[in-house]
């Protein structure tokens, strides 16, 4: 599992970001200014790091500053509410990987994210996994154990957002959300639907149930040797 520090004093941005990562499975360490991410840096490395320009104390140019010149080569994000070439400029020159001008979409956030690590890490491959079960992030492709899973684009997306946050219940909304990007409101089954597609696909060999109801809030992921239907 990847971790990311976000360093950011804007308690909603911070906050926004931070929650986005979680759900898509990421750790996540925040830190609110420049000398505390400085020393976040130093007691939990991050693989990838989220940083504002504006900060107190320390700003965010000078602590990718500091980090290059100590030979640092996290990955690093840049959000700024500054979008002149210039400002751009200097963000790059200061060691910046990457930069993001506020206000922007947290897809686009989580995309260049991915984008970065995969240029900083290539072995990936983009491949999560829990237990017999592989999805490539990338191609939508599954497997449970040596059998492939044909999924629709809409399944891959459901399946992807639980093995992500496996072990973990992952809200009703949120699910909602990340699959289809609004909300069918209070009345609909969609994501019940759906969920028994998934079912059926993932024990038609006979295989344990892994996608379990937590009634009243959403699903989770995990191995509990239910057989189908329990």
């Amino acid at each position: 599992m990847r971790r990311v520090l976000v360093v950011e004093d804007e308690p909603a941005v911070r906050e926004a970001v931070t929650e986005a990562l979680e759900i898509e499975g990421y750790q996540v360490m925040a830190a609110t200014d420049g000398g505390t991410g400085l020393e976040a840096v130093r007691r939990w490395p991050p693989d990838v790091i989220v940083l504002d320009v504006m900060m107190p104390f320390v700003d965010g140019l000078t602590l990718c500053r500091r980090l290059r010149e100590r030979g640092d080569r996290t990955p690093v994000l840049v959000l700024t509410a500054r979008d002149s070439v210039g400002d751009r400029v200097s963000g790059l020159d200061a060691g910046a990987d990457d930069y993001l001008v506020k206000p922007f979409d947290l897809d686009e956030l989580l995309a260049r994210l991915r984008a970065l690590l995969r240029r900083a890490y290539p072995d990936d491959g983009g491949t999560l996994g829990h237990g017999p079960l592989t999805v490539e992030t990338e191609g939508g492709r599954a497997r449970l154990g040596e059998r492939p899973l044909e999924l629709t684009r809409t399944e891959s997306a459901l399946l992807e957002a639980l093995v992500r946050n496996a072990g973990r219940v992952v809200p009703r909304a949120v699910l909602v959300d990340h699959v289809w990007g609004y909300d069918f409101g209070p009345g609909s089954n969609s994501l019940d639907v759906y969920i028994g597609y998934l079912r059926r696909k993932l024990e038609a060999g006979g295989e344990a149930r892994l996608v379990h109801t937590v009634r009243g809030v959403g699903y989770v992921l995990e191995e509990r040797g239910e057989s189908p239907g329990a």
